[in-house]
């Protein structure tokens, strides 16, 4: 694993970006597989700059987001969908035909699974995946559990993960309970893998994650065993494990 320790979280959104920027100018028509979240709003702001800038084409690129709230439309402002257009699709020249979010409002859990499936392997798999890393070790919506999930399934959010995505909401009682995610395998078939961290309070899991036993109680850890990941966080997330 390459891990990348920088000075704050601009520094982390620009090395972030360069990585990002690196796959889809060497892959003009590469598989992103996105990341929603606060972490990576800064990271799709650098993306949109060099676009604006003239270095970089999304013109060929096709992604596939980890995760949708279930019960939320793609029109509602907090679903996932409505955050990528926000913050990344409306601002560079990305066919939205050829991005791809779960499905939020098919009441159909299974069928909203193995659709999703179908999606990521009618494009060969994911070139470059970009994560962030939840409080309790989560990557998308893989919460801790006994077993690694290896599709995409529906998953009960853990009140951890409610109470932290709280502060988007009017209140926690509006978060939805449920939201569909790709699963382990999908994940760790992706080529390359990109990790974003920020902040003292992410120190304890990336610990846990990168330097503890590999276990469905702390899903990230799974990411020990694939063979291309990149780490970038900033000193503070990355106290505990580069000292």
């Amino acid at each position: 694993m390459r891990v990348y320790c920088e000075a704050d979280y601009d520094h982390v959104s620009r090395v972030a970006a360069n990585i990002i920027a690196a796959q889809i100018m060497m892959k003009p028509d590469c598989v992103l597989g996105l990341a929603t979240g606060s972490t990576p709003i800064g990271t799709y702001g650098q993306l949109i700059r060099r676009y604006r800038e003239g270095d970089l084409d999304f013109s060929q690129v096709h992604s596939i987001n980890l995760d949708e709230y279930r019960g939320l439309s793609p029109e509602n402002d907090q679903s996932y969908r409505y955050f990528m257009n926000k913050h990344l699709f409306d601002s560079v020249n990305i066919d939205k035909k050829n991005t791809f979010v779960p499905d939020g409002v098919e009441e159909d859990r299974e069928k909203a699974c193995r659709d999703y499936d179908g999606i990521i392997r009618s494009h060969g798999g994911i070139d470059m995946q970009i994560l962030g890393l939840g409080h309790n070790g989560h990557i998308g919506f893989n919460e801790p559990d006994s077993v690694f999930e290896k599709g995409t399934h529906c998953v009960q959010l853990t009140e951890s993960t409610i109470s932290a995505n709280a502060r988007f909401f009017a209140s926690a009682d509006e978060v939805p309970k449920e939201a569909y995610t790709m699963g382990i395998q999908s994940i760790m078939q992706a080529k390359k893998i990109v990790v974003i961290v920020s902040g003292e309070s992410k120190k304890e899991i990336v610990k846990k994650a990168f330097m503890g036993p590999v276990t469905p109680q702390v899903p990230a850890s799974v990411l020990q065993l694939h063979s291309d990941v990149i780490l970038v966080g900033d000193k503070a997330a990355l106290s505990e494990y580069v000292g």
